[in-house]
């Protein structure tokens, strides 16, 4: 069997967003799975889930932001700049922003959906002992590290978009 060369070699940058929007789907579904095993789902109905308490943060918060974040964003993500450059007739504004649009929003992604996760986890802890002086210091703590972790998945958000329009611009300047 052989391989065809690629057209353009420049799209196999975009199989980092496929393996990672495949990858994040996977979690995801692993993520739904075992939240519904009656033990886990009695512990999390316990601690507020899906509604208010610390149980929020792991469903539906991380499950829902690693599938449709991770696996139906980032594809979206690839498929646009894949086809961008071929329904505009220009090429991308800028190649390296792709390279950027990638790590910042998977690097954001991974941690706010590992920060909802421990977080979670540890409140409803503290939760179900009563601790609920502990629950506010752990929760004090939650909110500059999940501030910081949204900034730096809403960068790779912000360069897409950028990157998308000022393509599109480039597109109606073109002689």
């Amino acid at each position: 069997m052989t391989t065809q060369p690629i057209a353009y070699p420049e799209d196999r940058d975009l199989i980092k967003f496929l393996f990672f929007s495949t990858f994040c789907l996977m979690v995801g579904t692993i993520h739904g799975v075992w939240q519904i095993q009656p033990p886990v789902r009695e512990w999390l109905d316990s601690i507020g889930s899906p509604y208010g308490g610390p149980g929020h943060m792991i469903d539906p918060l991380a499950h829902a932001h690693m599938n449709l974040i991770g696996g139906v964003v980032t594809l979206c993500m690839a498929a646009t700049y894949y086809m961008l450059p071929k329904i505009t007739g220009v090429a991308l504004w800028s190649r390296r922003l792709v390279f950027h649009t990638f790590w910042w929003t998977a690097i954001g992604l991974l941690g706010f959906y590992t920060t909802l996760m421990t977080f979670g986890v540890l409140e409803g802890n503290l939760l179900l002992a009563g601790d609920l002086e502990g629950m506010d210091e752990m929760h004090q703590l939650f909110k500059p590290v999940i501030a910081t972790i949204s900034t730096i998945m809403g960068v790779g958000f912000w360069v897409f978009f950028f990157n998308v329009f000022a393509t599109i611009k480039k597109s109606y300047q073109k002689p």
